[in-house]
């Protein structure tokens, strides 16, 4: 014979109830109480609720989900595959969200692994940023069905809004750009559904050039950008590269553009003198290195460094010291042999000054070419280096003047940050040097 316990009620030693049943209704504990399945346990006939439970550590490779589940995918570094379960059972439920709001560019693929998608074969995508996707299996025919979709952020967009420099719009993009000292004053610092970052150049004044009979060129200006992803993925220069934009409160920041340094004036007379600064927010560009002469022969240290006379060494770049470097190191020392010896040229964003020859002033050393104000501009060329009685001046780059073979130094060119190219010619003196080019500061956001 079978044992039986007949009850209607179940209740702890307080007198509370743990099972009633009353009619057809049974209720498992009390207003308050958890109900929990011991270890290894499952329940079957109580079907979901079309909800699941969330795992919180985002996703940054592909894997196969588990029924049940919510998943917050990351394709910031590339895009992921979402495999569903196999072989799975009616009721089955799934929720896949982009976590960093990057699945345009990075999609997120929902691997169908054997099952239809909305009745066909195809596997699916989420493509829109912020989406989300919760994605139940009915049966054979229609498998898994979406039964819920998020396709916007619960966030406001919001954008940068600033006034100061000369504006102007490329697209989605606008751009201010400080040819002189001003305030970049920000009114509203948007937020991360819209825009809270700023692209950035910073170039300092060249450095002036050596005088008289073969003055060096002078460094130019130390060049600083970033790389450009926070504003439209422009082309900035290597320099750029990894560099992150700047995040910007609601504040006035002081923007300095910095001079050119003078030329060397008179025979032995005046050195050269470097470049001024530039600055925005927490970068500083470092002035161009003056370029020698016969008062100090050596170049002057900076953004980059100026050339050096004749048999005198050129100086150093990137000073002080950032990473990535903002400059290059000046040319020298030139071999110093007649009749038209010349001296060396400063150094360029991108590469160092040449030396100079026994027959020509050394090459300014190369600058940097970037599309932030939506036009690719050279900007930062050392200058060129010149020569004694008729030989060949050395030649510049991006900004940064030529040598002279005779008469004065050519002056770098305004808002390049160029080198000022040196002064050739007979061994009178005389002949001044050539000014720096002044520097240039330019931001850029997206702003709708």
């Amino acid at each position: 014979m079978t044992s039986k316990i007949k009850v209607d009620n179940i209740t702890n030693q307080s007198d509370s109830n743990i099972v009633n049943k009353c009619g057809t209704t049974i209720t498992l504990g009390a207003s308050g109480d958890t109900i929990n399945l011991a270890s290894g346990a499952s329940q079957t006939g109580f079907g979901r609720t079309g909800t699941v439970d969330w795992d919180t550590t985002a996703k940054t490779a592909s894997f196969t989900a588990v029924s049940g589940n919510g998943y917050f995918v990351n394709t910031t570094a590339g895009a992921i595959t979402v495999t569903l379960p196999a072989s799975p059972s009616a009721g089955d439920i799934v929720a896949v969200a982009d976590y960093a709001g990057t699945a345009t560019t990075n999609n997120i693929t929902i691997g169908r692994n054997g099952s239809n998608i909305e009745g066909g074969t195809s596997d699916g995508t989420i493509s829109t940023n912020r989406e989300t996707k919760t994605l139940v299996y009915v049966d054979g025919t229609q498998g898994w069905v979406p039964v819920n979709d998020n396709f916007d952020s619960i966030i406001t967009p919001q954008f940068v809004t600033a006034t100061g420099g000369t504006i102007t719009e490329d697209g989605d993009y606008k751009i201010h750009t400080f040819t002189g000292p001003g305030t970049f004053c920000v009114s509203c610092a948007g937020n991360a559904g819209g825009s809270n970052s700023v692209d950035y150049l910073v170039v300092a004044g060249g450095g002036g050039s050596g005088q008289s009979d073969h003055g060096a060129g002078g460094g130019a200006g130390g060049y600083r950008e970033s790389s450009g992803a926070a504003s439209g993925c422009y082309t900035a220069s290597p320099l750029g590269a990894c560099v992150s934009a700047l995040p910007v409160t609601a504040t006035g920041y002081s923007i300095t553009v910095g001079s050119g340094g003078g030329g060397a004036s008179g025979y032995p007379g005046t050195a050269a003198s470097s470049g001024s600064n530039s600055t925005f927010s927490t970068i500083v560009s470092a002035g161009g290195g003056a370029g020698g002469s016969i008062p100090d022969g050596n170049g002057q240290s900076g953004g980059s460094g100026g050339g050096g006379y004749l048999g005198s060494v050129g100086s150093a770049g990137n000073t002080p010291p950032v990473s990535p470097p903002q400059g290059n190191p000046g040319g020298g020392p030139s071999p110093g042999a007649a009749p038209n010896y010349g001296a060396s040229g400063g150094g360029g964003a991108t590469t160092a000054g040449s030396p100079g020859t026994p027959t020509a002033g050394g090459a300014g050393g190369a600058g940097a070419t970037s599309s932030i104000n939506a036009t690719p501009t050279a900007r930062a060329g050392g200058g060129g280096g010149s020569s004694y009685g008729g030989g060949t001046g050395g030649p510049a780059s991006s900004g940064g003047g030529a040598g002279g073979a005779a008469g004065n130094g050519t002056p770098g060119t305004i808002n390049t940050g160029g080198g000022a190219g040196g002064s050739g010619g007979p061994p009178t003196g005389g002949n001044a040097g050539g000014s720096g080019g002044s520097g240039i500061v330019i931001i850029r956001y997206k702003f709708q």
